[in-house]
């Protein structure tokens, strides 16, 4: 097993910038893709961006594409989330995640690890 824990969130005005880190501890992380979800309040849970175990394959959401960077530092045993020109529509507690196929998954369903969230909140 191996467990997550987000971290990184805060306030930051629209066209800011932040990064969010997601540790992981336990089995190899190496072992695992990794994925970033979002929720806004009343809304379902959305897929973000994705990335393999190897990096070579990333995924993102349209909304995000051009905003937002996934990346990963198997020696670190962490995952990030650089997410530029923010929007208030990104508002939203981010989730990191992770499950030990090989495929970059966009479903939750997918994914068996979860962190405890991260809240984000952009301001007009």
């Amino acid at each position: 097993q191996v467990q997550l824990v987000d971290s990184g969130g805060g306030l930051v005005q629209a066209g800011g910038s932040l990064r969010l880190s997601c540790a992981a501890s336990g089995r190899t992380f190496s072992a695992y893709t990794m994925g970033w979800f979002r929720q806004a309040p009343g809304k379902e849970r959305e897929f973000v961006a994705g990335i393999s175990w190897s990096g070579g394959d990333i995924y993102y959401r349209d909304a995000v594409k051009g905003r937002f960077t996934i990346s990963r530092d198997n020696a670190k045993n962490t995952a990030y989330l650089q997410m530029n020109s923010l929007k208030p529509e990104d508002t939203a507690v981010y989730y990191c995640a992770a499950h030990e196929g090989l495929r970059v998954g966009v479903l939750s369903t997918w994914y068996n690890y979860w962190g405890q969230g991260t809240q984000v909140t952009v301001s007009p």
